[in-house]
């Protein structure tokens, strides 16, 4: 079509490196959007003239704000009893408005595509890791093959640029927190804690709470002055089982974090933390990008080696998952993993130890 231009994928950044404007398209979440960051670096490098624009979601743009190295957010509400048709249609025409040069597409989602082709950019290359349809190439012109699904989320999507001809650096995520979440972090929080995380936005992906109890007081008769700071999203099932866990546990160094959270004041507090534990969820990821220690739980199956953090700092639990493909999951049912549950807390417990003497 006229207003889309094709070319070989390895001379794409060739072909764009004059660009003046860059937006990246990318609706996702909390760990969705960190793995965006060192991507959202690679551009800026090679875009040094240009304005980087990145279209997410508002708790996605929470997360982006942290990178320096973008010029400007545009936040789009997703949910479908909050967002509206004319605020959807307002946010296009604004898009349109700034005669973008480039659209970048990581994901390959539908309703990304549709978004990526709305900001009439000139020239927009997007990956192959959504499904396919015929009028895929009618909205984007430029399609990178599908990366190697067992590379970490991060580094598939700098593996998209380098198809376009990028000469990559060493990835990077280089978060900054600003000084007032820093504070409010520092003003409850002891530096040297231990981060916990009880939840996930999936259940199932949830080590059981009562092997939360065993494994803390395990902890604290190896370690008695060990502080243990734990946090949960809003939603109200996240909150019932941080409050359940206070009241079992009923301990001084239990320091529950009971406030709803801002991304930046998150971030703060896992900044002053030594280890962080928990599932696979967001904040997980964003212990990753802020170079904080972690131990995590998973279910291996399907593409979870893309999720798992790597290096030394960081330690996985895993077990086989037998039933997360199956029509009748019974831990659909049960609302409960039966597999983590078979995780120990004992031997979480001597993982943990050897992660704080390192």
């Amino acid at each position: 079509m006229w207003w889309m231009r094709r070319t070989t994928l390895s001379g794409f950044y060739e072909q764009t490196r004059s660009a003046l404007k860059v937006v990246v398209v990318d609706l996702g979440f909390l760990g969705d959007s960190l793995h965006l960051v060192p991507a959202l670096w690679e551009i800026r490098d090679h875009y040094p003239q240009s304005k980087l624009h990145v279209l997410s979601s508002p708790l996605g743009a929470e997360v982006i704000e942290l990178a320096p190295c973008v010029d400007r957010l545009w936040p789009v509400e997703l949910a479908p009893g909050k967002r509206t048709w004319r605020e959807q249609w307002r946010i296009v025409r604004a898009l349109r408005r700034e005669r973008f040069d480039v659209a970048f597409n990581f994901g390959g989602s539908d309703r990304t595509i549709i978004m990526t082709a709305l900001t009439a950019a000139r020239w927009r290359v997007a990956h192959a890791a959504g499904r396919e349809h015929f009028w895929n190439r009618w909205l984007i012109a430029n399609w990178v093959p599908r990366r190697d699904p067992d590379l970490a989320v991060f580094e598939q999507r700098r593996q998209v640029l380098v198809a376009c001809g990028f000469r990559l650096g060493p990835a990077r995520f280089d978060l900054k927190v600003d000084e007032g979440s820093q504070n409010w972090a520092a003003a409850r929080v002891p530096l040297g804690a231990v981060h916990l995380s009880l939840n996930s936005a999936n259940p199932l992906k949830e080590w059981p709470l009562e092997h939360h109890v065993v494994l803390l007081k395990a902890l604290w008769n190896v370690q008695s002055e060990l502080r243990v700071t734990v946090s949960a999203a809003a939603r109200e099932r996240e909150r019932e089982r941080l409050q359940r866990l206070a009241e079992t546990v009923h301990d001084a160094r239990l320091q529950v974090l009971s406030e709803k959270l801002s991304i930046a004041q998150l971030a703060g507090v896992l900044k002053r933390c030594r280890l962080h534990i928990g599932p696979d969820s967001g904040v997980l990821h964003l212990a990753l990008a802020l170079g904080v220690p972690t131990i995590s739980f998973f279910r291996a199956h399907g593409g979870y080696r893309a999720w798992l953090p790597h290096g030394a700092a960081h330690r996985v639990i895993s077990v086989p998952c037998t039933c997360i493909d199956h029509y009748e999951a019974p831990c659909e049912r049960l609302g409960r993993a039966e597999c983590l549950a078979q995780i120990q807390p004992a031997q979480v417990a001597e993982v943990v130890c050897e992660q704080l003497k390192t």
